[in-house]
């Protein structure tokens, strides 16, 4: 009781503003470590898209050979698929997402050509080469849209906490930056490719 009578003012104000001090430091640390936690998210979020976009390339490909076997005419299929997967190559090198959906909206209306030359070729469809490549690519698809949708949601919990207060101040003070949507930007990539056997 007696200590309690000692202690002044002064020191109890410095005490409250040590308190403060503690509980501010303590409140940015745990923003910070939420942010880096939700930029990481977004960085896993893009790799899951990037394996998925990866594995349509390879997959395409043998996809295209066996077509190709039906439809020598169709070249200029192939000259845009080539011309997508250099593009998706270079934008994946430096890390340009925008780029890579430029690129996979490429590769979609290409395929989108190479399912109509399909149906030209009645005995392409019952091949069982094309059938099995058939179905892994509509799995892919699959796991590109899951994929594409889990990204877009992290992303957009990584811009509302980095853009709302108060841990706009935070992420200013860091340089935490807003991450990409991943988007389509041309309206007739809105549509899914139709495929009928």
């Amino acid at each position: 009781m007696n200590l309690l009578f000692k202690i002044g003012t002064t020191e109890i104000v410095l005490i409250v503003v040590g308190v403060l001090v503690v509980i501010l430091v303590a409140w940015v640390i745990s923003a910070y470590n939420a942010l880096v936690r939700l930029r990481n998210k977004v960085r896993n979020g893009w790799s899951q898209i990037d394996v998925q976009l990866k594995r349509r390339f390879d997959l395409i490909p043998n996809l295209a050979e066996t077509v190709r076997g039906y439809a020598e005419m169709e070249k200029g299929i192939f000259e845009e698929f080539a011309r997508a997967r250099g593009l998706y190559a270079q934008a994946s090198r430096t890390g340009n997402i925008e780029g890579m959906a430029e690129a996979n909206n490429t590769l979609a209306g290409t395929l989108s050509r190479l399912l109509v030359v399909q149906e030209r070729y009645p005995e392409l469809k019952a091949n069982t080469n094309f059938q099995e490549m058939m179905k892994q690519l509509r799995d892919t698809e699959d796991k590109i849209s899951f994929s594409r949708q889990f990204y877009n949601d992290t992303v957009l919990a990584y811009n509302d906490k980095t853009e709302l207060f108060p841990t706009n101040i935070v992420a200013g003070m860091f340089k935490f930056k807003p991450a990409q949507f991943f988007e389509v930007n041309d309206e007739a990539q809105r549509e899914a490719p139709k495929v009928k056997f």
